[in-house]
């Protein structure tokens, strides 16, 4: 089954789940959350650790938060952009930033996540079928992972952290996920 995305493209109606969906985030310790997302069979790449590793897990608060989706081209880059840019434009459209700890939580929640059509999981861009979580970035070392990704890939759940500089320039087709207000 299928259905038109704002963008006039087609998506199966697994994708629509992030159109708007509403999600509780925070709440479990760091050990907590690690043991929920083993239990839940979730990978998750270095980046991913590293982020989950930072102090903002360690007592995280409970929250509600509405979560939608757009793609980098729906945000009015067709051409792609950067992620400040990114950014800046969905807070021009009354979109927010995700708390940094949604990426787990999402991950968690969102069990009909479409297989990726192909099974490269990294390639120096952003990978297909993947979802980013739009969140304040934590530490501007590029180096650091800037924020996490959620992707099925042979079946298997992941959340990866992902690195990029302010200068790298993702594609029209990548998909974010973004805090509307309530």
């Amino acid at each position: 089954m299928s259905s038109e995305r704002r963008d006039g493209s087609e998506t199966s109606i697994t994708d629509l789940w992030l159109e708007r969906i509403e999600l509780d985030v925070g709440g479990l310790s760091r050990p907590q959350l690690l043991d929920a997302l083993r239990l839940a069979g979730v990978s998750l790449n270095a980046h991913a650790e590293a982020l989950i590793a930072h102090p903002v897990f360690e007592e995280p608060v409970r929250e509600r938060i509405r979560i939608v989706d757009r793609t980098v081209a729906e945000l009015g880059f067709r051409g792609g952009a950067t992620l400040p840019r990114i950014y800046a434009a969905a807070e021009e459209l009354g979109l927010g930033l995700c708390p940094v700890v949604t990426g787990p939580y999402l991950r968690l929640a969102w069990a009909t996540q479409a297989d990726s059509s192909n099974s490269v999981l990294s390639a120096e861009s952003s990978p297909d079928g993947a979802v980013n979580v739009a969140s304040p970035v934590l530490n501007d070392d590029v180096e650091f992972p800037k924020g996490f990704y959620l992707r099925v890939v042979d079946g298997q759940s992941w959340l990866r952290g992902y690195r990029c500089d302010d200068l790298y320039v993702l594609a029209p087709d990548v998909r974010f996920a973004f805090r509307q207000p309530a």
